[in-house]
């Protein structure tokens, strides 16, 4: 039987923008294990001298993070900063309404910065906008960046830490739109206090960039409104505005739940105009680009329950599945198709929840979604190429003309890599066509695909979907290769001399 026929043209000349690193962005929230018994477990003997888990930082650093998001998330607008500096034994216990636990402040502030410089990342630090504001936010800024002579640098050097931490990444709060979050605040109430705490930090440290709070979700009736007013409010003073977005197959109709990322695209081209607007509105020249720093595929662990009031119970732990893993792809090619706007991304979370590495005491395994993140990541830095993919299309119960195959390519001096998802039932046999590249000689194909949808890692089993490399191929002289795009699979085409 013929395989349906499929297409993928790039373009040297027709390129969308250069690639920053902090697109491969990622999270770790005061949540469940994704400290405590995550990234820190100073009673595991696979923890070093500190407690950080030695096994977690090494997969850590095949992902090539560059920037984490810290303390949160929810948790940070009920998060009060100097509970987590200074000697372990004299920091307080509190009640942690976000997750509805106790924090024991045992890892705090200059841990977390000690354990990303461990694991090759900088910090995007987000200051408490929900029960807090300005004040403390300065003091933050102040304790974190400024050399010395001052209280708040001088007491960061007191508690161990003579040279500045040098965070240069800051959100103003988290989700204020949404009725969970401690402190939520109407679009003028969060755009006001928004505006004043940027200004008071960049009086303190002028070199720092500063993220607004977007609407929660596209699914927010406040969405569009909000971002257009905290916008007007904070246009001069901040450089990014957030986007936060989850999926889930809810309904296990994977068609449709691989189709999801449409909506994503159209989050951000919908973002990216309200960012425009403003700019125009007041005949600004300033660009206000987007952190989309939180996202994810999310909803394997939604009806989890624990006891209140526990220390670090195991929350949101989704174990995912082959379905996940594409789009979680698909969500990474819409993130680079974006590039020239979209420059910073945060996959929500890192370690345990709803997170690629899972931390037993006994070990940790890599699940399915770990793979297209390191892939990209790794393969995904240079100048994003406008990508032409033709191939037929389904419709499924939310989307209508959805593509088999969600592509972008990604040129870094001698090689194209392009990264594909093929949404198919089938596998699909793709005429690759390169133009305006001389001297590509050589075509190597990572794919990951597994008949079963559902199929998932785990402890016991680590390896139960992984990629495979297959043989190198020589391209045909005018920079055309004949591919085949196995059924529902991810996908890496790297093309090099």
């Amino acid at each position: 039987m013929k395989l349906k026929q499929a297409k993928i043209r790039v373009e040297k000349d027709f390129t969308v923008g250069q690639v920053d690193k902090r697109i491969f962005g990622s999270f770790i929230e005061h949540l469940g294990r994704a400290v405590y018994g995550g990234i820190y477990d100073p009673s595991n003997p696979r923890s070093d001298e500190m407690g950080y888990r030695r096994d977690v930082m090494e997969l850590i650093r095949e992902l090539n993070v560059p920037i984490i998001r810290y303390p949160g998330g929810n948790f940070v607008s009920g998060f009060n900063w100097e509970d987590s500096v200074g000697p372990v034994k004299d920091r307080p216990r509190r009640l942690e309404l976000a997750w509805n636990t106790t924090e024991t402040n045992a890892f705090g502030l200059h841990e977390f910065c000690e354990w990303a410089k461990r694991v090759d990342s900088q910090v995007m630090m987000a200051v408490n906008l929900g029960t807090r504001g300005a004040d403390e936010a300065r003091h933050l800024v102040e304790y974190c960046n400024h050399p010395g002579n001052t209280y708040y640098s001088d007491l960061r050097k007191k508690n161990g830490a003579e040279a500045p931490f040098g965070i240069k990444t800051w959100c103003l709060g988290n989700e204020m739109d949404g009725p969970w979050q401690m402190g939520h605040k109407t679009a003028m109430e969060y755009g006001r206090l928004a505006c004043e705490t940027a200004k008071m930090m960049k009086w303190v440290d002028p070199d720092i960039e500063l993220v607004a709070c977007g609407s929660s979700s596209i699914g927010m009736p406040t969405f569009g409104s909000w971002e257009a007013t905290v916008l007007e409010q904070t246009y001069e003073h901040v450089d990014y505005i957030s986007l936060h977005q989850y999926y889930g197959n809810q309904e296990n109709d994977t068609p449709n739940f691989l189709a999801r990322t449409l909506d994503m695209d159209r989050f951000i081209n919908s973002v990216i105009s309200i960012c425009d607007f403003v700019a125009a509105k007041k005949a600004g020249k300033k660009k206000i680009n987007l952190s989309f720093d939180e996202w994810n595929v999310w909803y394997h662990s939604n009806q989890e329950k624990h006891e209140p009031w526990c220390e670090a119970p195991a929350q949101l732990e989704d174990i995912y599945n082959m379905e996940d893993a594409l789009l979680v792809g698909s969500m990474l090619i819409t993130l680079l198709r974006h590039a020239d706007r979209v420059k910073m991304a945060c996959l929500a979370q890192l370690v345990n929840v709803i997170a690629p590495v899972m931390a037993m005491p006994e070990g940790v395994f890599k699940q399915t979604i770990f793979y297209p993140f390191m892939h990209a990541s790794n393969y995904g830095r240079g100048t994003v190429l406008q990508t032409l993919a033709e191939s037929p299309k389904y419709d499924a119960k939310e989307y209508t003309d959805v593509p088999y195959l969600d592509t972008i390519a990604v040129t870094d001096q001698d090689t194209v890599t392009v990264f594909v998802v093929n949404r198919a039932e089938e596998e699909l046999a793709t005429r690759c066509e390169l133009g305006g590249f001389e001297g590509l000689k050589k075509l190597s194909h990572i794919v990951m695909a597994d008949p079963d949808m559902k199929a998932v890692n785990s402890l016991e089993n680590p390896d139960r979907i992984k990629p495979q490399t297959l043989p190198e191929t020589l391209l045909a002289e005018n920079g055309k290769a004949e591919v085949k795009i196995p059924a529902r699979s991810w996908n890496v085409l790297r093309f090099s001399k």
